[in-house]
């Protein structure tokens, strides 16, 4: 900018009309003032500050670094994990609406196995009080077949972090999954029977509403299991599922056994009748039933066209083809013409003629008798049920095993999904927080948008401002310049005669 002393006020601004066209000079940079003064001002309504920590929360990661995490030394996680910013992929400003200043951790690896994790100072128990789970997810180009959940790995049995694979074991999944055109939100409970010990995976059933996965935009995932064993399921804070840990009908297996099972060494006795019917023993086949007659026979009533060509070969030397130009008897033979289907065949039917196929009217297939209630049956036989030796009753499954740190542990064939702002919480509050700061980036991904296309607005104004001027001086200078040539035209007469 040049400031001179000829100025000229824009909505508090001071701008010089220096270098400007004289018509433009203070509405194209009132155009462009207008524009950054709006930017500035999007900036200080709609605040965004990168999280760093949350109150409240048992554990929260910015990813301002990964000095917690440590990668898997499994030869089969080759997969790149890397911190990038929320606008970069692939080294490129692919996505220019997002704030340049936030970044997480980004799976940076096609069709790879990508394995991290971090481990708490001391184990998360949930008793009496439940958990939250929250993470945010950006998926930079659309997700076609892979993962993009977490793991709470198990404090109970925990295994060195540089061990992480898939069969260490978790707790709690909680994520997108998507392949093909199977897309869902797992939420997956291992629940560990007080009896006998076994391991059992309670995944949620039913529909659970997923955001898009191809819309290259942040979204917020949150799973709430209350001290009551309610289990809420949020994405972008919108509550999309919502269950009891202890309804059977919510869970592929259910938390609590059933009391009474089938006995293992019950069996069906030999005499036992499980058929409602059987053939009537007093049914008789008729005598006129022909079990031999044929299904299909010739139609007696057709006959035999009268152009029709017995002898005529089906086949016959194509009479249209000609030997090739440098076609050489005395070297190559004698020519002969490429073998075609007989026209004449297809027009009026060639060789040895026989009657179409038609149904014979007096098949009637194999005989049997037809059926009758069993008075021998007996019903559907089922063995006996007996006390369920593996049967408990957990009242309380919100208290699931110690949760001993955080695993991320992927296959996905599709690189950029980034990870940020991870939250484990036995109270909702810090989350919410976590989720306003969400919403404020959001709003301030928009504003920044929005002003980004108001300032390029003004400046496409601004061009078409000064491209206008600059025709209107063009026309003004031609119409001097015809006007100078008119005037000189009168005073010298002889030059236009020569």
């Amino acid at each position: 900018w040049v400031r001179t002393e000829d100025k000229v006020r824009c909505r508090g601004a001071s701008v010089s009309k220096a270098r400007w066209p004289a018509p433009v000079a203070m509405t194209t940079r009132c155009l462009l003032l207008v524009a950054l003064s709006a930017l500035a001002s999007a900036d200080e309504e709609k605040p965004y500050e990168v999280p760093t920590s949350i109150d409240g929360a048992f554990f929260f990661e910015p990813f301002i670094n990964t000095e917690r995490w440590v990668r898997t030394e499994d030869e089969n996680y080759q997969g790149e994990l890397q911190l990038q910013s929320y606008g970069v992929f692939r080294g490129k400003a692919e996505l220019p609406d997002a704030l340049p200043a936030d970044q997480g951790l980004e799976l940076s690896s096609a069709a790879r196995k990508h394995g991290i994790s971090t481990v708490f100072a001391e184990p998360l128990r949930t008793k009496g009080v439940g958990l939250v789970v929250q993470f945010e997810l950006l998926l930079k180009q659309p997700l076609q077949c892979g993962g993009a959940y977490l793991k709470l790995l198990s404090a109970d049995e925990a295994v060195p972090p540089a061990a992480l694979n898939g069969d260490t074991a978790y707790t709690l999944m909680f994520g997108p999954d998507k392949c093909g055109a199977v897309h869902k939100t797992h939420f997956i409970l291992r629940h560990k029977s007080p009896v006998d010990g076994a391991i059992k995976e309670c995944h949620l059933v039913g529909e659970t509403a997923a955001p898009p996965l191809s819309d290259k935009k942040p979204h917020l995932y949150t799973a709430v299991i209350t001290s009551e064993s309610e289990v809420k399921i949020l994405v972008d804070g919108k509550e999309v599922r919502s269950a009891s840990l202890l309804d059977e009908t919510a869970f592929s297996a259910p938390i609590n056994p059933p009391k009474k099972v089938d006995d293992p060494d019950d069996s069906k006795p030999a005499d036992w009748v499980d058929e409602p019917q059987m053939p009537d023993p007093a049914s008789v086949k008729p005598d006129d039933w022909d079990e031999d007659a044929p299904m299909m026979i010739e139609d007696p009533k057709a006959e035999k066209p009268e152009s029709w060509l017995d002898d005529a070969p089906l086949q016959v030397p194509d009479p249209e083809a000609e030997p090739p130009d440098d076609w050489d008897e005395e070297e190559d033979g004698e020519w002969e013409a490429p073998i075609v289907d007989n026209p004449d065949c297809k027009e009026f039917g060639c060789g040895e003629w026989k009657a179409p196929q038609i149904r014979n009217p007096d098949y009637k297939g194999k005989w049997t008798a037809p059926k009758v209630d069993n008075p021998e049956y007996k019903g559907v036989w089922k063995p006996k049920q007996i006390a369920n030796p593996g049967y408990f009753s957990d009242e309380q499954p919100h208290a699931m095993a110690p949760i001993g740190g955080i695993g991320i542990e992927l296959w996905t064939m599709q690189d950029g999904a980034l990870f940020d702002n991870i939250l484990i919480s036995t109270d909702p509050a810090p989350a919410k927080v976590a989720a306003e700061a969400f919403a404020a980036r959001s709003e301030a991904e928009k504003a920044a948008k929005k002003a980004k296309q108001e300032a390029a607005e003004a400046e496409r104004k601004a061009k078409e401002e000064e491209r206008k001027a600059k025709e209107a001086k063009e026309e003004e200078e031609a119409k001097e310049k015809a006007k100078a040539e008119a005037e000189e035209a009168k005073e010298n007469p002889e030059k236009d005669e020569i």
